[in-house]
């Protein structure tokens, strides 16, 4: 037999149980109202706001939203200020968390290892650094290439460099490399050739570069679909160079070691590579890229050692540490960079400048700052031209090989003290100057020079200092080593601060408020007969008392103003 199927209890109600619901609930409405009515319960009304006919409607308004915008603006630096003390006890939380944790598992000895590491790493970025490594690569080198801009090779030559290279005795030469020659005049680099031969053996050089030349179109070759680069990345003087350093180890039947030193931004790096073929070395248009000893073996004769910049001394002028300082631009305070700017522009002819960057006239560095920051779309909040940006891009175009300017060499040929004749002799001895001569004269003719009318007319400043000595060296405020300390410093004194600036202003807007209202009354005072002044003066201390309460802001009180 089939079983029975079992029926589930219908949900639904009797309509009969509803409509006695219905009449219940319709029993308790009629209850509420009534109960209402006895009450009196009447709707909140809502604030009718100034009247059109009341005077001075408009600036009791604008007050009134004043107040408001004071209120939430308040209210966001109270918050903000939370989240920082938030964030400030998040913080010491977490490093004594992470001290406990160091000390239970032995973390005194790991402790120390990590301060020594930062210690070595930022001890990487200081001049000091710079200066160990370079002393190193000068006294591990047989030959030290001195790299010169050829737009200024004058401001490029460090004195104590020089001295300490001739003073120091034994078969250490010293060669005057001029870099950068396709950003000069034909005329002017053959006069700076002629000028410098005298002192030290100089070579010609264009090192190779892998920016595109946008005159060159590009050339597609029919199996592979690369753009033939041979023409921009070509080198010149690469061949006379090798060739010389190659005869002086012949000389000396042994392999030298070929020291390669200079300022920042004039082609230390690149000239390693141009000679290699390959990049071995680091380049990049900031200063101090390069931050330790680098050894490149060129052949099995040629050692080529890389070196850190030189560092200018803070006594050379503004121009001079434009130009030579080994900062970077972006680590520089605005005051520095626009001095700098502006020693440039004071040695430059102004005609040409403005030819250049296509600006019209002016008559300061802040105006042509200003032009040429419109020009070039870098403006702040507001349309306001950044005029710190703009001196920024200035530096960048004349430290880098963006622009072509040149400089005279010295009509009087005066060589530095520590230059006598024996040791000019003693420098140019065992070099095959003849062959040096003709293959600088092959590299001029074998490169495109720009016309002495684009190229910008630039008076240098003359040799600049720098120091070798690891001790004689000046930390600029320890922009590297004090860096984390300074950020820490800052975040408690700025909540400090805060809290100070938000009475301040709370007192400020107190004042303007009741002067407001005194002049407000002043002119009221014109309309109304005195009887009537006299009885609204009282009503000051109720005007000031409105920016206590939000809910006071709102509402509206005729008595305050006027009768």
């Amino acid at each position: 037999m089939k079983r029975p199927k079992l029926r589930k209890a219908s949900k639904r109600l009797t309509c009969h149980k509803r409509y006695k619901i219905q009449k219940k609930i319709r029993e308790h409405h009629r209850k509420v109202r009534k109960e209402a009515k006895k009450r009196g319960h009447k709707k909140p009304r809502k604030d009718p706001g100034v009247p059109s006919a009341a005077p001075f409607k408009e600036e009791l308004l604008r007050e009134a939203e004043q107040r408001k915008q004071r209120l939430e603006e308040l209210k966001q630096k109270q918050k903000l200020n939370r989240q920082k003390e938030h964030e400030k006890k998040r913080k010491l939380e977490a490093k004594k968390n992470a001290a406990t944790i160091k000390e239970e598992a032995g973390g005194k000895e790991s402790a120390g290892k990590s301060k020594a590491k930062t210690k070595k790493l930022l001890d990487k970025n200081s001049k000091r650094s710079f200066c160990r490594e370079l002393k190193k690569v000068i006294e591990t080198s047989d030959v030290v290439l001195e790299v010169l801009d050829a737009r200024d090779p004058m401001g490029c030559r460090c004195p104590q460099l020089e001295q300490a290279i001739t003073a120091s005795g034994g078969d250490k030469k010293l060669l005057l490399v001029l870099n950068k020659i396709d950003l000069v005049p034909k005329e002017n680099l053959e006069k700076w050739l002629n000028y410098l031969k005298k002192e030290f053996p100089t070579v010609a050089f264009k090192s190779a570069t892998l920016v595109k030349d946008k005159t060159m179109p590009e050339q597609l070759t029919r199996r592979r679909a690369r753009v033939d680069l041979s023409r921009t990345t070509a080198c010149l003087g690469s061949k006379c160079l090798l060739k010389l350093l190659q005869e002086y180890g012949k000389t000396q039947n042994k392999a030298i070691q070929v020291g390669v030193v200079g300022f920042p931004n004039v082609g230390k790096s690149s000239i390693i590579n141009s000679l290699k073929g390959v990049r071995a070395c680091n380049v990049g248009l900031a200063r101090g890229v390069t931050k330790s000893m680098q050894i490149v073996h060129i052949d099995k004769q040629t050692k080529m050692l890389d070196s850190p910049s030189i560092v200018a001394d803070p006594s050379n002028d503004a121009l001079a540490l434009a130009l030579r300082s080994i900062i970077d631009n972006e680590e520089w305070g605005s005051a520095r960079v626009l001095e700098g700017a502006d020693a440039i522009l004071n040695h430059c002819n102004k005609q040409q400048v403005t030819m250049r960057y296509s600006i019209p006239g002016f008559e300061n560095t802040d105006e042509f700052l200003t032009l040429l920051a419109q020009k070039r779309g870098m403006l702040k909040k507001g349309g306001v031209p950044d005029v710190e940006s703009g001196a920024k891009l200035l530096l960048c175009d004349w430290t880098g090989a963006k622009i072509s300017y040149h400089s005279q060499p010295p009509e009087c040929q005066r060589p530095p003290p520590y230059l006598t004749e024996a040791k000019i002799a003693e420098m140019q001895k065992s070099f095959n100057l003849k062959n040096l001569e003709e293959g600088n004269n092959t590299t001029i003719q074998g490169l495109k020079y720009p016309s002495p009318a684009s190229s910008i007319i630039f008076q240098s400043a003359g040799m600049a200092n720098g120091t070798i000595e690891e001790n004689k060296v000046i930390e600029e405020a320890s922009e590297w080593e004090n860096m984390e300390t300074s950020k820490e410093g800052e975040e408690e004194d700025f909540t400090e601060s805060d809290d100070d600036q938000d009475d301040l202003e709370e007192e400020m807007d107190v004042k303007e408020e009741s002067k407001a209202q005194l002049t407000r009354k002043a002119k009221l005072g014109k309309q109304q007969p005195e009887e009537q002044v006299a009885e609204n003066e009282p009503s000051n201390s109720l005007s000031v008392s409105l920016d206590k309460t939000a809910e006071e802001d709102d509402a509206y009180d005729f008595n305050t103003d006027y009768v």
